[in-house]
């Protein structure tokens, strides 16, 4: 069975998201990094509902997929005692009654006597990074919520965690070759369970023109096999490209203004990935699979895929490319139990 490149060690994973950096991007990845460990220097921002907080959320940016993964399930926890440690302002809170304030050694100390839980989606980025912390520091059990579809790049699980999947094939796939001491739940996904709530328009979508669902920002392939990928579709099909939100650098932008003199129209408008109305594409995104649920077509695209991408298109079941006419993806089956309600239950199982 195949698994993660990196199953284990989380340093060789970061060693090797630098090398896929650029020069100039390793630079500023350093300089982040060295202001990040600078005495006095952290950014963690800790936000509490109550007294004694027994679950804590590691929640690194307000993205779609953190926001549903993590931020979501509180509103299942009405009545409980909560915390939330975000890399700056963590945003809009589930009820009332939060006090934020920077995240101090001695609230490091005081949530070690109260927890019981900590959520994230995994302790590579900081916020992750310092929650683990804790739960080693205290034996708190780690819960690592699975916040979108899996490439064998993805870090590695820390030891002692608890996985809350979304199927038991990904499960299988991230606990392959990872510590032993790893446990897991299958939740679902909170972000195609939302999908689902909101059905597309099937007639009028296959009369408009398509979407490619962009991610030259991409570490997984090279940005030229992205870019192929999307030019081509984009020219058969007469597409219009829509960037992905990380794709703000120079080479990106480059890339968007020459598509434009070419003729390819860019979405620059960045509406909600739910309000799309027509067919999509893209190479491994998640938004297939959303756009999928809603019952539009949706397809994958990439020219002579490595293995690895085409054992991940069957995996999710992502149908391949070749004309609009060719047959799409077809609707994914889901959990009867909001995934987001499934993991409050589960918290609340460990009180």
């Amino acid at each position: 069975m195949s698994g993660l490149f990196h199953p284990r060690d989380i340093q060789q994973w970061h060693d090797w998201q630098a090398s896929r950096k650029s020069g100039a991007r390793r630079l500023v990845s350093r300089v982040r990094s060295l202001r990040q460990s600078a005495p006095g220097a952290s950014e963690l921002t800790l936000s509490t509902r109550g007294e004694n907080p027994r679950i804590l959320v590691a929640l690194e940016a307000g993205t779609p997929t953190q926001i549903a993964s993590l931020i979501r399930p509180l509103e299942y926890l009405p009545e409980e005692s909560l915390a939330v440690l975000s890399l700056g302002d963590p945003g809009p809170l589930p009820g009332t009654g939060w006090v934020s304030g920077s995240f101090e050694d001695d609230d490091a100390a005081r949530l070690g006597e109260s927890l019981t839980d900590i959520v994230a989606v995994g302790h590579f980025l900081p916020a992750g990074r310092a929650a683990f912390e804790l739960a080693e520091r205290f034996d708190i059990r780690f819960n690592v919520v699975q916040h979108g579809l899996l490439a064998p790049q993805a870090p590695p699980l820390p030891p002692g965690a608890h996985l809350l999947a979304f199927t038991e094939s990904d499960a299988a796939f991230w606990m392959n070759g990872a510590h032993q001491d790893i446990t897991y739940d299958v939740v679902g996904s909170q972000l195609l369970w939302q999908a689902a709530q909101e059905p597309a328009e099937v007639n009028a979508a296959l009369s408009k023109r398509p979407v490619f669902l962009g991610q030259l920002h991409g570490a997984e392939l090279p940005r030229t096999g992205f870019a192929s990928a999307a030019a081509r579709f984009c020219y058969e099909t007469k597409a219009t490209y829509r960037p992905h939100p990380a794709e703000k650098d120079k080479l990106s932008q480059l890339q968007h203004a020459l598509w434009e003199r070419q003729g390819i129209p860019i979405d620059r408008f960045g509406a909600p990935l739910k309000s799309l109305d027509r067919p999509v594409a893209s190479v491994f995104s998640t938004g297939v699979l959303e756009s999928a649920v809603r019952g539009l077509p949706a397809w994958v695209t990439y020219y002579n895929p490595p293995q690895w991408l085409s054992e991940f298109w069957e995996r999710y079941g992502l149908s391949r490319w070749t004309s609009l006419d060719s047959e799409p993806t077809p609707i994914p089956q889901l959990n009867s139990t909001e995934p987001a309600r499934a993991i409050a239950e589960l918290l609340k199982e460990t009180s």
